[in-house]
């Protein structure tokens, strides 16, 4: 009895959704009266089912700059399509700034072989086997967005079969 009144008091509700930050960064603005500090926050959010965003939120203390990722990061949702296997159906790559990724399926026990912030956004989408490089710049943000670029890129034999206007077997011929 006592425990079900102690579960109706939190105000946390349970959900699928993890967010991981990637980078805190404490940024300053000249103002007229000296320099004014804020934080800028890199989240990834993502349920590792083939849902992943990646948001920026700015505030002047940590804790407010990554609500504030969580925010953005749930507007810019992009749906991964996922083999059985937990990769990727096809190689794939995205731009994001001055940073390129560029992504491969790999075979099932491969593990996610990627890097910094490119890793991030793969494991929170779900994706467990994959091969993925970062090319250009190594800034986690672009990168971060290159690689949902990337993701958002991807399309599953159906949807070209669809587009085609042919049956899906027809692909393998």
């Amino acid at each position: 009895m006592a425990n079900r009144r102690k579960e109706a008091r939190t105000k946390e509700k349970k959900t699928d959704w993890q967010e991981r930050v990637v980078q805190i960064r404490r940024v300053t603005k000249v103002v007229k009266g000296g320099k004014k500090l804020s934080f800028r926050a890199i989240v990834v959010i993502g349920n590792e089912k083939g849902q992943v965003g990646v948001g920026v939120g700015k505030a002047s203390d940590v804790i407010g700059a990554v609500k504030k990722g969580v925010a953005d990061g749930k507007k810019h949702l992009v749906d991964v399509p996922l083999t059985r296997s937990y990769s990727i159906p096809h190689p794939s790559s995205g731009v994001g700034g001055g940073a390129k990724v560029f992504m491969r399926p790999a075979a099932p026990g491969t593990g996610v072989i990627a890097g910094g912030a490119v890793r991030t956004v793969l494991e929170m989408a779900g994706v467990r086997n994959v091969l993925a490089k970062q090319l250009g710049s190594n800034n986690p943000l672009n990168n971060a967005r290159a690689a949902a670029n990337a993701l958002a890129a991807l399309r599953t034999f159906s949807e070209v079969a669809e587009e085609r206007d042919i049956p899906v077997e027809n692909l393998y011929v």
